[in-house]
């Protein structure tokens, strides 16, 4: 089941958010066409040389690439002709900057008065930091939460690039609740999300803490509450366990560890007293997880029922038995840049997950394509 399969995505977006986003829809069958500068494309397709970076491929899967310089008449006449055919239109450029394309709203609602029109941008379309350049770690540290991601001593931005990543998914969200909208009214909407907004909200968790009772959270504070550790193993490997609040889970892992005597080690005596010892805990259980390799603890830890998972890196995740049988690695070949690895969408409609998946284009892959589709289509009009 591919429930966007009638919708047609134009995507004019660079880097992450507008990638992330059209590359969600795509996910879920639409047919996103991806419009990028000629000889350059996407500045992230040369982020580690050549076209094709594996930054480039992370957002860009199931797609089509035509190259167009909407300064020029004739590849401006194509753009507007795409934008005719189409439900979505996806931007992140700078405020101001689209209308300068030519790709502004006012320039596609008179092409098609029932497209979405969705502009992503840093801080928001107006307001004192409407025009200041915004990237992952800026939406981070803005919203409060880079705080929560970064060490309390020598601290130094750690992980992922989460802002663009979650920006991405909150556009998608937002563009599939405006073509519901659409479905009932008939009417195009302008869908405006920025940085600052979505990891706002992403945040909420600890701006609800702040505004209930006054708690400022900390990189600490929700794995202290949760009960949540990692330890290193025998072998080098990590185990992560997270106990959370059913006293079952602590009986477990004093069984699995051969530690029943920190059952009465008032330190320890309930989840409160545990919370407020984590540190003394972390500090007797870790040589003791150093004693013996990861998969004995695995299955010590399974055996007592307590929620945990090894550790991987990312060329260990996939090759666990639970995500082979989920099949969530699948490939495809692409005809001159060779196999392609990724994961599938999370989905699974009626049962069913998609494991298909087309390799993320070479530039203007398919320019040649599109256009022929175009002609028919404006041909089927005359």
């Amino acid at each position: 089941m591919r429930p966007l399969r009638n919708i047609r995505v134009i995507e004019m977006g660079t880097y992450i958010t507008g990638p992330a986003a059209a590359m969600q829809l795509a996910d879920l069958g639409a047919d996103v066409i991806k419009v990028e500068r000629p000889g350059e494309g996407d500045p992230f397709r040369a982020f580690k040389g050549g076209l094709y970076s594996p930054h480039f491929q992370t957002y860009n899967r199931n797609k089509r690439s035509i190259a167009l310089d909407t300064k020029a008449p004739e590849d401006l006449a194509v753009f507007n002709d795409l934008i005719a055919s189409a439900d979505v239109f996806i931007q992140n450029f700078r405020p101001g900057v689209a209308e300068k394309l030519g790709a502004g709203e006012d320039d596609l609602r008179a092409i098609n008065p029932r497209i979405i029109y969705c502009a992503i941008s840093g801080f928001g379309t107006s307001g004192p930091a409407r025009d200041r350049p915004t990237y992952d770690t800026v939406a981070q540290a803005a919203s409060g939460f880079l705080r929560l991601m970064t060490p309390p001593t020598n601290p130094r931005v750690i992980g992922p690039a989460i802002a663009d990543a979650v920006t991405g998914h909150y556009a998608a969200t937002g563009i599939l609740a405006a073509l519901v909208d659409r479905g009932q009214t008939g009417k195009g909407s302008r869908l405006d999300i920025s940085m600052l907004e979505a990891m706002c909200h992403f945040n909420l968790d600890s701006f609800t803490h702040f505004y209930s009772v006054n708690e400022v959270m900390g990189p600490l504070s929700r794995p202290v509450v949760s009960q949540s550790y990692t330890f290193e193993c025998a072998d080098g490997k990590w185990v992560a366990i997270h106990m959370s609040s059913p006293p079952k889970f602590w009986t477990g892992f004093l069984e699995a560890t051969a530690q029943p005597h920190l059952a009465t080690d008032p330190r320890f005596a309930d989840r409160l007293e545990r919370i407020k010892h984590q540190d003394d805990l972390i500090s007797l259980m870790t040589p003791i997880f150093r004693q013996k390799p990861r998969d004995h603890w695995c299955a010590a830890l399974e055996a007592a029922e307590v929620p945990y998972a090894p550790a991987y890196d990312s060329d260990e995740a996939l090759e666990d038995p639970q995500a082979r049988h989920l099949c969530i690695k699948v490939s495809a070949d692409h005809a001159q840049m060779g196999t392609f690895t990724t994961v599938r969408a999370p989905y699974s409609f009626d049962g069913a997950a998609h494991t298909t998946v087309l390799p993320p284009p070479l530039l203007d892959q398919h320019g040649q394509e599109i256009r022929k589709e175009l002609a028919r289509i404006k041909a089927g009009f005359t």
